[in-house]
């Protein structure tokens, strides 16, 4: 007859490979069940999008053939429960990315809601707020242009309703503004909107809330980062020097000891161009490497590029980020830069819990 003890005595063997500490450690090992000689158990990931589910998963079942036996029918059930080790001071909000650049036209905005959908996509709760006071892309990348949110009266205070679209949640300036006017606000008012954007939201439980940065290092950026705990910044570039130069200013201020917010990683943005007949050339327009560089240079990963594909501007357009389709190879590198991000995320809070 197996025991519990035996079992969790061989998962006590397979380490978590970013952790570094074994799962039963980890308290990851949860819902033992034992009958006969049929075992089943949950294994407790740190993020849905954890891009080493399949071999924590192999790694669970070699333990157990073993340290236990061969014999014995093993069934796993990979679950998740996305880490938190900050007070984000947005009430049911456990993690805050910031996407940021030191520069428009890098495609900032497009990574990040490709981001959110990606996260989304894979089982977390996320949402996305755009906060590009100047300039919201949000509305048109989601095909929610003339969209107005709607109140609701929660413990006797008014709150916002972010509009839910492919599975999470928006809020936008773009939402409250007329989209062929200017927004001609000096700083204390685009620092008040940004506020409210979070404070007066009703988000309700969100694992990830992903927040779309305005280009270089202003208002926005000191007001979102002082004024709410930020799990980590992703940095968005392209490889040419001139993009590399902003990306780093906007770098250095996310790592001034006033603001001391993680890099979480760079990616980077029209990392070269592929022409439809020609499919196996790459032509680097606009320089080779840089993001890599860049990365390496401030001791952050590297989260991945993204080539220049025509496809990819014309689903935001259109309202359909090219996340939703699954089937197109541009998804598929969104959704491994949303695995390394949420790999990030869980490494750094492991990070925090260990030093409290």
């Amino acid at each position: 007859m197996i025991t519990k003890e035996q079992v969790l005595q061989a998962l006590s063997h397979v380490e978590e490979p970013d952790l570094k500490k074994d799962l039963v450690t980890l308290n990851m090992i949860q819902d033992i069940e034992i009958q006969d000689n049929k075992l089943r158990f949950s294994v407790v990931l740190t993020t849905p999008a954890c891009p080493l589910k399949g071999l924590i998963e192999n790694a669970c079942r070699n333990a157990i053939s073993h340290f236990i036996s061969p014999e014995v029918q093993v069934e796993i059930n990979m679950t998740s429960r996305v880490t938190t080790q900050k007070n984000t001071g947005v009430p049911g909000v456990k993690n805050i990315i910031a996407v940021a650049s030191g520069k428009g036209g890098v495609g900032k905005s497009t990574v990040a809601a490709n981001l959110a959908l990606a996260l989304s996509q894979t089982g977390a709760k996320v949402g996305l707020i755009d906060a590009d006071i100047y300039g919201p892309s949000v509305p048109i990348m989601f095909g929610l242009e003339g969209a107005r949110p709607q109140a609701s009266q929660v413990n006797g205070k008014t709150r916002i309703e972010p509009i839910e679209k492919y599975g999470i949640k928006l809020l936008s300036i773009g939402f409250f503004t007329d989209p062929n006017q200017p927004v001609p606000w000096r700083g204390p008012m685009v620092s008040t909107a940004v506020k409210q954007l979070f404070n007066d939201a009703d988000w309700g439980e969100l694992d990830y809330l992903v927040v779309d940065l305005p280009p270089g290092t202003g208002d926005v950026h000191i007001t979102v980062t002082q004024t709410f705990p930020v799990t980590g910044a992703v940095i968005v570039t392209t490889p040419q020097n001139v993009a590399l130069a902003d990306a780093r200013k906007g770098i250095g201020m996310f790592l001034m000891e006033a603001i001391n917010v993680p890099v979480l990683g760079v990616i980077e943005n029209m990392a070269y161009f592929t022409p439809a007949e020609l499919p196996e050339n790459k032509y680097y327009i606009f320089g080779q490497g840089g993001g890599q560089r860049l990365a390496a240079q401030i001791d952050a990963p590297f989260l991945g590029d993204i080539p220049l594909v025509k496809g990819i501007s014309e689903s935001g357009d259109a309202g359909e980020p090219i996340v939703l389709q699954k089937d197109n190879p541009m998804a598929s590198a969104f959704f491994n830069i949303a695995e390394r991000v949420a790999q990030q995320v869980s490494i750094y809070n492991a990070r925090v819990a260990d030093k409290a």
